[in-house]
């Protein structure tokens, strides 16, 4: 073939593959077909036997790849550049009003305007580009971590190989939503009792299980779309100014973005568009489980920032859950990885909003309490935002007869035996062996392990979930017994339960510098500062403040873990909850096992010293006796007291309180609490803890930097210093780190992409600093 015949067949197959891509945008996108489905069919096959013939000229955006490629073993991880967080639910119209509100005030504004769109009931998908090519797909996951599926999302024909236009960016990141119409799904449930195969539940079963195939020939085979609705990494490129900006600006790239969108102003604006989306829902092509509304403005987004894992600009307005009745069998509890116990109600099946439904949410017992609901009863169950089943209310006339017993949570765990806890004000009760507890276990060790706490590297998520499920770990302590010989037992039972086998294994070899390095990063974090180990116990409440604060005040784990939740509570910056949290925590046997088992594992915190001589202060009887919790004893009530020679030691030793000039009600209310069983010994030996702490302490304040009193908040992405850094700088000259800004935050330093914080800190008149001017405070007041 001479070189200007083959350069002939170059030009055709890249003038058929543009071609076809114009006719499925056309086609998928657009809703436009451009040529009969014949002539696209001859013109594909031609591209194909020019492929066939000459490999070669196949590129990544040829529409041949969209027919799926061999099985993959597994999916690969990828984790995302950008977070794909969640957006807070709301299910009324005062939800919604609510959330303007809080818009407004945010932006202090009188009216916002919005991005309105419908909320699709699919899989959350980023698609990633660079310079215009498609090259990578992952699921939502965990918002951070997601799976690689871009051999099945390429089977998608209304998803661009390649972004439209001269001017496409270095790298984009496009969030968007999988899913199915109707009409295909009920193509492919007609497929499936054909061959008399099982049907698939409802559309978005169906998108889950056709993008969850390890074959993308199979997906090819079903008939999945894709809308774009947001963005991730942006490189190469201005960000447009709005989110109704954004879409058209993705749909000029050839991305299919939805019809049913809008601009509105306000909260009726709102509540017009989900009035009219509710009427359209039944007609429309494919489910929908609400509407999504945005601040419109990505300037107001930016300045509004995140609350928790959710953005404070957005929120999805829910459609009411189908309904349906049925019997609740037994009323049980599960026991979540963070502890939570939640009751379940075990049903006779019934089908709701799509989906069998044999367990349903009952929340927690205050929610149990509440709908009166009891084994035998009838009840209503409704799938909550069309996907978590709870009960709704229970149909009273139906009861049985005799009315069966209410219901009462269960005093401890039904999985490890630790005693059950509910914080003052909170409605989930918890189990307290957090460091004990099976159902916490991967949970436990995944915390212990981070990068914060105890920082072993390479102990990621999978290594964490085989540890445990082939019971080579059953607590943090194990982490340290564990060898080479338990680590390659891991592998090959994982490898087994999975089916898969290594290329090295089918090489006869056994790959073990991964299990040598693990194993080195494990025995390097046996000696963490002391901070960091309280903080990776999971202790609740207890993050990276607060174990710098038992550290600096008490100095050693030994006294942290006797501390009496009186001590604990005079302490700064630990108020009545946390002090609570500890001492319960710790006054679990369990949980003081686990510990023990992890000292003995060779675990010793590094820099431990004696109790902070500002300590001292704290050690005073009026405080102390306040921070009892002895009901109606206010400080000032305390301080009358002592004034008439009542110390701790005095107060353990008598009954009779009324002789001290307290009002009636209080002087009852303390002797019926000094009464109660291990009251007295509590004040006994809190008063004996406190004076051999006091003969230990010197009577000289430590010294400290220049910058104590000081409170920093650190925002954005510095130049040179990492946060972790910076704030060790700031803590060495004596200064204090906290998260949030407030009218009491000395400075806030603030990097590139600043948030919110920053916006407050400008808005209180708070002192901003860059890292220059961070390195100046510091020099200027050594």
């Amino acid at each position: 073939m001479s070189d200007k015949e083959y350069q002939a067949k170059v030009d055709r197959a890249a003038w058929l593959t543009a071609e076809l891509n114009r006719h499925l945008h056309a086609y998928h996108v657009l809703d436009a077909p451009t040529i009969p489905d014949a002539e696209y069919d001859q013109l594909y096959l031609e591209l194909q036997k020019l492929e066939t013939e000459h490999p070669e000229l196949q590129k990544q955006d040829s529409p041949t790849l969209r027919v799926g490629a061999a099985p993959l073993p597994q999916f690969a991880q990828v984790t995302h550049t950008v977070p794909m967080l969640s957006l807070n639910n709301g299910f009324s119209d005062e939800d919604v009003e609510n959330f303007d509100r809080r818009v407004r005030e945010g932006l202090d504004v009188l009216q916002v305007e919005y991005a309105a769109e419908v909320k699709f009931d699919g899989l959350a998908i980023n698609l990633r580009y660079e310079n215009g090519l498609f090259v990578q797909a992952a699921t939502r996951g965990d918002g951070y971590t997601g799976e690689d599926v871009t051999a099945n999302i390429r089977t998608i024909k209304g998803i661009p190989l390649r972004l439209h236009g001269d001017k496409v960016p270095a790298l984009l990141d496009v969030r968007g939503e999988v899913l199915m119409y109707k009409r295909d799904f009920a193509k492919m449930n007609e497929r499936q009792r054909e061959a008399g195969q099982k049907e698939f539940v409802n559309p978005r079963n169906a998108a889950a299980g056709s993008l969850r195939q390890l074959d993308s020939r199979i997906t090819a085979q079903r008939a999945l779309s894709f809308f774009a609705y947001g963005i991730g990494a942006l490189e190469g490129a201005e960000m447009p100014e709005s989110h109704s900006a954004l879409l058209e600006w993705y749909y000029a790239l050839g991305l299919p973005v939805a019809k049913e969108r809008a601009v509105v102003r306000g909260a009726q604006g709102l509540l017009d568009y989900y009035a009219a989306i509710g009427k359209a829902r039944p007609d429309m092509p494919y489910e929908i489980d609400g509407v999504v509304y945005k601040a419109n403005k990505l300037s107001d987004q930016r300045q509004l920032g995140f609350v928790s894992r959710a953005p404070r600009f957005a929120i999805a307005h829910k459609f009411p859950a189908e309904e349906a009745t049925t019997i609740v069998h037994d009323i049980e509890v599960q026991v979540g990885r963070t502890g939570a116990i939640t009751p379940v109600a075990r049903l006779e099946p019934v089908f709701v909003g799509g989906v069998n439904v044999t367990n349903a949410t009952l929340h927690n017992e205050g929610e149990v309490q509440r709908k009166d609901v009891r084994v035998g009863d009838t009840v209503i169950v409704r799938r909550a935002g069309d996907v978590i089943p709870e009960v709704l209310a229970v149909v009273l006339e139906k009861r049985p007869q005799p009315e069966p017993p209410r219901y009462v949570l269960p005093k401890v765990c039904p999985v490890c035996g630790s005693h059950v806890v509910r914080e003052e004000g909170e409605a989930i009760a918890r189990c307290s062996g957090g460091l004990f507890c099976r159902a916490q276990r991967k949970e436990a060790i995944r915390h212990f392990s981070g990068r914060r706490m105890m920082d072993i590297e390479g102990l990621g998520d999978r290594y964490i979930d085989n540890l445990v499920e082939c019971d080579l770990v059953t607590r943090v302590a194990d982490l340290y017994k564990l060898t080479l010989d338990d680590l390659l037992k891991m592998k090959r039972l994982a490898d087994e339960r999975d089916g898969t086998t290594p290329e090295t294994v089918q090489q006869g070899k056994i790959a073990t510098k991964w299990a040598d390095n693990l194993l080195e990063a494990i025995a390097a974090s046996k000696n963490p500062p002391l901070e960091r180990l309280l903080f990776a116990l999971g202790i609740r409440h207890v993050g990276e403040s607060t174990g710098k604060t038992l550290a600096e005040w008490l100095g050693s784990f030994g006294l942290v873990r006797r501390a009496p939740i009186a001590l604990l509570r005079v302490l700064p910056d630990i108020g009545g909850t946390v002090a609570e949290a500890i001492a319960d925590f710790f006054s679990e046997p369990k949980n003081q096992e686990a510990i023990d088992a992890l000292l003995a594992a060779g675990v010793a915190p590094q820099g431990e010293h004696a109790p902070s001589a500002k300590l001292r202060e704290k050690l005073d009887d009026i405080k102390l006796m306040a921070a009892l919790g002895i009901p109606k004893m206010t400080e000032p009530r305390c301080r009358k007291l002592v004034e008439q020679g009542v110390t701790l030691e005095k107060l353990a030793q008598q009954s009779i309180f009324s002789v001290y000039g307290l009002p009636a009600d209080v002087a009852a209310a303390l002797e019926e609490w000094m009464a109660q069983p291990g009251n007295r010994d509590q004040v006994a030996a809190l008063d004996d803890l406190c004076k051999g702490l006091l003969a230990l302490l010197p009577e000289v304040v430590e010294a400290t930097g220049a910058l104590n009193g000081k409170t920093f908040v650190l925002t954005g992405t510095l130049p040179n210093l990492s946060r972790d850094q910076a704030g060790a700088m700031i803590e060495a000259a004596g200064g204090k780190v906290v998260g949030s800004v407030s009218k009491k935050t000395g400075y806030v330093v603030a990097g590139a992409e600043a948030g919110s914080k920053l916006a407050k800190a400008e808005e209180l008149e708070i002192p901003i600093l860059d890292e220059a001017g961070l390195l100046a405070l510091l020099e200027n007041n050594k």
